[in-house]
């Protein structure tokens, strides 16, 4: 059998913070199991985060109006990305397994990190209108993110001062990940370890250790599938009818972005649900 890869993309200034702990840990694992691990080290790379019309090599498609979107996605389908971020889409390609780990930045991810989405998942490589979500381009991939927080988790309960982290992870899981079609794993969170004694600090690193060895296991999170919505500008890419009256004497949402006015779906972006539940999916295409 051909050699899995994981890819780690890592954002931490400080290479003896808890973050490069648990990194050093999901790669001794990996490796442990036969993995080749490749790591982006945004900070040690001095990735650059800002995207501009210096991705492109070669001239502008419409230089009167530069559109990122659109020259990127041309000069993806004709070879003229700049090299750092094809050298990035190499590793992707490459990788059965993305791990993002990061401290939580404003409920979101560094900089830097939010550089890497926003220039190497361009349009075309990593998704179009044609393939997104549980259609999309990276469907047979899986992904998730590993952070640490400065809060405690109580603080991002529905009732935190924070509100509920389910809400915080929705754009990141869902309009990011699984848009690009990854199969999203729940998330590992270590909940404010600055200001965990030590002997706790090395237990959720014994405990992340524990979940790498089965990681790939794992049930990935639920979204609601494509197959659920009118995907044309007609239908305004909104749920069928028919799935609206399917949903009515249901106590929750689907998931937590598409809640419908219901309470959400308990855990939707943290824990994966039971196969029976996650599989109850109607197909309303017709």
């Amino acid at each position: 059998m051909a050699q899995k890869t994981a890819l780690i993309v890592y954002a931490h200034q400080s290479p003896v913070s808890f973050n490069a702990a648990v990194r050093d840990v999901a790669m001794q694992e990996l490796v442990a199991q036969g993995y080749r691990v490749l790591v982006s080290d945004l900070y040690t790379m001095n990735f650059r985060a800002n995207a501009t019309q210096d991705d492109i090599i070669g001239d502008l498609k419409t230089p009167e109006h530069f559109q990122y979107g659109d020259e990127t996605m041309s000069a993806w389908m004709e070879g003229r990305l700049s090299d750092d971020i094809v050298a990035e889409q190499r590793k992707v390609e490459e990788a059965e397994l993305v791990i993002f780990q990061f401290p939580l930045y404003w409920f979101s991810v560094p900089a830097v990190m939010k550089g890497w989405i926003d220039r190497v998942l361009t349009q075309g490589f990593a998704f179009s209108l044609k393939n997104m979500y549980n259609n999309g381009v990276f469907k047979d991939k899986k992904a998730m993110l590993s952070f640490t927080t400065g809060a405690m988790q109580t603080m991002f309960k529905p009732d935190g001062i924070n509100g509920d982290i389910n809400v915080t992870l929705w754009p990141l899981q869902n309009g990011t990940l699984h848009f690009c079609g990854f199969q999203v794993l729940a998330p590992q969170i270590f909940w404010s370890p600055a200001h965990c004694p030590a002997d706790v600090r090395t237990a959720m690193l014994d405990g992340w250790r524990a979940r790498v060895k089965g990681l790939l296991e794992e049930k990935p999170l639920t979204f609601a599938p494509c197959e659920l919505f009118d995907l044309s500008f007609q239908g305004g890419f909104r749920l069928w009818p028919k799935v609206r009256e399917e949903r009515e004497s249901q106590t929750y949402g689907i998931t937590t972005g598409h809640h419908l006015g219901k309470p959400l779906p308990p855990d939707n972006q943290i824990k994966a649900q039971p196969a029976d539940e996650s599989s109850a999916q109607p197909d309303c295409r017709n």
